[in-house]
């Protein structure tokens, strides 16, 4: 007899509604509250460094302060200081340690250790870094804002309680060291350049027009330019040449050792090196070039005064010579790079050394050729040493940084200073924008 009964399949049960992605980091309200509450405590630490020192600076509760700690760490003997240094940061290592590993965990014993950390480190490292009597009510200030702030972001962290108190923890420092070191001295710069040489007094746009008309303004941006243009192109050429002909050659590493020894050498070694090379007097000759021309029958040259530029790009010389090493190495890292499939074929197709150079190792390295003369360019911008060293400023052969330290220290024009100041930022701030730009697409095709 056939058992006819079927087998009732169980109930289907619904699915369960998608959970809704976690939010890794807080409301808008919170960021709001974030960003404002920093402001202020900015604003109290800025307020705190520059209030005046009290005239008999006491600890006020801790007892000491980082300047008596290395007063009396100084007296101690170098053998028992090296201990010390290495306790001191050991300690300041692991209380960041313990920060990072206990701070997130739930409980009432981690809420209290961020609730401490929240209030009692701000106090501690301003009282180590400002201990005077005045500046108390600015360190309680400061310390009940950075604690409120961290109790918030840590009650409405989006990712379990500590993580976005762990985000601002370990960011908040360098946001501020860059609020500190690098914003808030180019904006006062870009302020005190509207200003007389006293910064007193608002002049407008004087300083600039000082700047294009001055000889000493107009020189430095001309030289400036004529560095940024001709000194990158000539190291890049130089060393781009320099990779492609030593590749796999025999001795490739002592070769490139050579090439690359004069860019270990500081600007000012460099400068006080071919300065005498270039060195003129009257009587023997002891520098090459001039022993060089003596030696056919010539007179002797005064290399660094001969204008206009020549002795401009004398100086571009050194600087090309102390390049030309990094542009080999980088440029001859990308070089074999390139896969070897593509020049075995371009050669299959019958095409001859140069063209599989132009075709094939150049598309392959060009995101590197950017590095290269985008970094070399910068340096160009900034270049300082060489000239001080050669030259000081003489015979129109002044840049823009040289003559930046020179109006301030030398003439004390402050204004001056700045107005070159905020003219080599101009100069500089289009390569790294450039630069940037090229490393986004590098990403974005990878």
């Amino acid at each position: 007899m056939t058992d006819t009964r079927t087998t009732s399949a169980p109930p289907a049960t619904a699915a369960p509604p998608p959970l809704a992605p976690r939010k890794h980091f807080s409301s808008a309200k919170t960021r709001l509250v974030v960003i404002a509450g920093f402001a202020v405590a900015f604003a109290l630490v800025v307020l705190l460094f520059l209030s005046p020192a009290a005239e008999d600076p006491r600890p006020t509760s801790l007892g000491v302060s980082l300047r008596s700690f290395f007063v009396w760490l100084g007296n101690l003997n170098p053998l028992v200081q090296i201990p010390i240094v290495l306790i001191a940061f050991g300690l300041v290592v692991a209380l960041i340690l313990l920060l990072i590993e206990y701070a997130p965990r739930a409980g009432t014993g981690y809420f209290w250790l961020r609730l401490a950390a929240c209030f009692v480190i701000p106090v501690v490292a301003f009282m180590l870094l400002r201990p005077y009597q005045n500046a108390l009510i600015y360190v309680i200030g400061i310390a009940i804002v950075l604690g409120a702030i961290l109790f918030w972001a840590d009650s409405r962290s989006g990712k379990g309680a500590g993580y976005l108190f762990q985000l601002i923890v370990f960011a908040a420092p360098a946001a501020i060291l860059l609020i500190v070191g690098l914003i808030y001295p180019a904006i006062s710069t870009i302020v005190q350049s509207f200003f007389d040489k006293t910064g007193d007094n608002f002049v407008g746009f004087e300083n600039y027009i000082w700047t294009f008309t001055n000889p000493q303004g107009f020189w430095s941006v001309i030289n400036t330019i004529i560095w940024v243009l001709i000194a990158p192109a000539v190291a890049t050429i130089i060393g781009l040449a320099y990779a492609v002909f030593i590749d796999k050659a025999r001795g490739e590493k002592f070769l490139k050792i050579l090439i690359f020894m004069p860019f270990a050498i500081s600007f000012v070694g460099a400068g006080i090196i071919w300065k005498f090379v270039y060195d003129y007097r009257q009587g023997n000759q002891i520098g090459i070039l001039n022993a060089i021309v003596t030696a056919f029958g010539g007179d002797p040259v005064s290399w660094l005064a001969v204008e206009p530029l020549f002795n401009s790009l004398l100086l571009m010389v050194v600087f090309i010579w102390s390049q030309t090493g990094l542009a080999m190495v980088i440029l001859s890292a990308a070089i074999k790079a390139v896969p070897a499939e593509q020049n075995e074929a371009a050669a299959l197709d019958g095409a001859n050394a140069w063209e599989r150079f132009r075709n094939v190792t150049v598309p392959g390295i060009r995101s590197a050729i950017v590095v290269v003369v985008t970094t070399i360019a910068i340096g160009a911008l900034k270049i300082y040493d060489i000239v001080a060293v050669m030259t000081g400023g003489r015979s129109n052969t002044t840049v823009l940084a040289f003559e930046m330290v020179n109006q301030q220290q030398r003439f004390q024009s402050f204004g001056h200073s700045a107005a070159l100041a905020v003219v080599l930022f101009l100069f500089v701030t289009p390569l790294i924008v450039f630069n940037i730009i090229q490393i986004r697409k590098q990403r974005e095709i990878r």
